[in-house]
């Protein structure tokens, strides 16, 4: 183990307690890295964790859960830091502790949910949008990345008009349960724009709710933390 120079965190975390941390297996909130990728691949994974609710690398775990260890914290640390400071934009304050185990040693890397949404990265077509979805990180579509600034400005108040247009959404999502941007947009007669900003402040009304399947967005009902359904407007 290369300790030559640089701060060095000893985490306090048991290996125990680590090995009951991989247990639960890469998730919404965890990632294993057998070793930290480029700068601009462990940022993406980065930008993911803190646009969704933030979150923990492992770095020196494989992907079946088998502790592998790391050769140097500051060979691991510089790329980490490169990816957090320099790529994500805004830049992530990120901590890193070292985690002692008998199979070798664990970079556990927290990375806090961002303050300020979203975390993006940038690229040669534009800035890149990443959230967490079950065990990947992927890219967001254009109604979570907007959604994701709103919730920087939790401050905003908002409102929405009960039309003819609302009446046939909700009509849809009592027979069907769910809808499209791209559906609503035909039920409607306007253009996709136009629906997705009407269905995007509904969720921000806490009308609806977006949910995400096969890597496809779908507007539903809102749900209480109950698990019942949230109060829905009358037909």
């Amino acid at each position: 183990m290369d300790y030559d120079d640089g701060p060095l965190k000893i985490s306090s975390m048991k290996p125990a307690d680590l090995k009951h941390l991989i247990q639960r297996g890469e998730g919404l909130y965890l990632e294993f890295k057998k070793r930290t990728p480029t700068p601009e691949k462990i940022a993406r994974e980065m930008a993911a964790l803190a646009n969704t609710r933030g979150g923990k690398v492992l770095v020196g775990v494989a992907d079946d859960g088998k502790i592998t260890g790391i050769d140097s914290f500051f060979e691991e640390e510089y790329l980490l830091t490169k990816a957090a400071e320099q790529i994500c934009r805004p830049p992530l304050e990120i901590i890193m502790e070292l985690v002692q185990t008998p199979e070798g040693d664990v970079l556990l890397v927290e990375i806090p949910e961002a303050a300020e949404k979203p975390v993006w990265i940038p690229s040669e077509t534009g800035r890149l949008v990443y959230v967490r979805q079950g065990e990947e990180s992927v890219l967001a579509s254009e109604e979570r990345t907007e959604l994701l600034k709103h919730e920087s400005n939790r401050e905003d108040h908002v409102t929405f008009e009960y039309g003819d247009n609302e009446r046939q959404l909700f009509r849809f999502l009592n027979e069907y349960g769910e809808i499209s941007v791209a559906r609503y947009a035909q039920l409607i007669h306007v253009t996709t724009w136009r629906s997705s900003r009407i269905l995007i402040n509904l969720v921000r009304a806490g009308i609806l709710e977006l949910s995400n399947r096969d890597n496809v967005d779908y507007f539903v009902f809102s749900v209480d933390s109950d698990g019942t359904a949230g109060s829905r407007p009358l037909l």
